[in-house]
């Protein structure tokens, strides 16, 4: 499962940014292609929407899922940031 949340922002005229979040794989199905379909078929979703960006968040010690995003295009520009409340 995934979830992707489409936002208009600021920057690119209000234009539209996609956020995937939540991406997961049943530990029987990893490494099957499973997890390339479900983030290709969000990327698609985010096209169609007309968003001039993509992005997604993982836990930063997570090696594994970090690689696997940046062998589908990913790239780690942003620090970011959360508060619990």
């Amino acid at each position: 499962m995934q979830q992707i949340t489409f936002t208009p922002y600021i920057t690119h005229q209000g234009g539209w940014r996609a956020t995937i979040e939540g991406v997961r794989t049943a530990s029987s199905v990893r490494g099957k292609g499973v997890g390339t379909k479900m983030i290709y078929w969000a990327i698609e979703r985010a096209k169609e929407r007309g968003c001039h960006l993509i992005q997604l968040t993982t836990d930063k010690q997570r090696a594994d899922a970090l690689r696997f995003y940046e062998r589908l295009g990913f790239q780690a520009t942003h620090e970011g940031m959360k508060m619990k409340l």
